[in-house]
């Protein structure tokens, strides 16, 4: 199974922690998230990783180039584009099918252990608990959380400011898995957009393509009929605290104090 990582960013919010390497090796509970999400991919079945890498690259190469199931991937565009078109870097290795993970979370290895069970074909991580992640958290408000609406186990709709706070089951933390017909629907839809829109044109809640969101394309799949859509599934984190996103220096300082493995 492959997992892509995309670790592309600069994590301006986070200096000086990122001022010398890229965000996703910045250190929690004594070594870089990126180490973090690697370890515990590997616990459920994750033998080839594909690192998309930008902001300080040779750091991230130096850090991973002795492990032999990782592969690198260049976005050389981060300092202009963002999420959506960071992994659509690796848009070739889409089809196979994979996990896929944010480059500044970190999470324990049961909710890895929980995505990896799914047999669904598109699957996102969950946290029903997001409310206690906020309380404190004055440097990156609940407004930002990118949060989705579930019924019967089916994501609604996700995203920053997508959902009403009344009506979001939960927060999406940024793990994922799609089967390889999810991933080539998806690099599919991509490409339709992109030749129709062009980088400019506006797309789902972003101002134009080149700055969206995963979940502006998710969003997307939901709102066509079939066959063309995919249902997304919801995997729910088993347990509050169990991941946390580290966006900034407050972010940074309470995940040391809270999060253990």
């Amino acid at each position: 199974m492959k997992a892509i990582l995309i670790a592309a960013g600069m994590g301006r919010r986070l200096s000086p922690y990122t001022d010398d390497r890229p965000k996703c090796l910045v250190e929690v509970a004594g070594k870089p998230m990126i180490r973090h999400q690697i370890d515990n991919l590997r616990r459920v079945g994750v033998t080839d990783f594909v690192v998309i890498r930008g902001y300080l690259a040779d750091r991230l190469t130096a850090e991973l180039s002795g492990e032999p199931d990782v592969r690198f991937v260049d976005n050389f565009e981060y300092r202009q584009n963002n999420i959506l078109l960071s992994l659509m870097c690796a848009i070739d290795e889409l089809s196979s099918g994979f996990f896929c993970s944010y480059g500044d979370i970190v999470y324990r290895p049961s909710v890895s252990d929980a995505l990896g069970k799914t047999d669904k074909d598109l699957a996102l991580v969950v946290d029903p608990f997001f409310a206690q992640v906020y309380e404190g958290r004055t440097d990156h408000p609940i407004e930002e959380a990118e949060l989705a609406q579930v019924s019967e186990g089916k994501v609604v709709r996700v995203g920053k400011r997508a959902v009403p706070l009344q009506s979001a089951f939960g927060e999406f933390i940024g793990l994922w898995k799609a089967s390889a017909r999810a991933g080539a629907m998806l690099a599919e839809l991509f490409r339709k957009r992109l030749a129709e829109l062009g980088l400019s044109a506006p797309y789902g809640r972003a101002p134009k393509l080149q700055v969206a969101y995963l979940t502006d394309l998710w969003n997307d799949l939901l709102s066509l009929s079939p066959p063309a859509s995919l249902p997304i599934h919801c995997v729910a984190c088993p347990e509050p605290q169990s991941w946390r996103e580290i966006d900034t220096v407050q972010d940074l300082l309470r995940a040391r104090e809270v999060v253990t493995f």
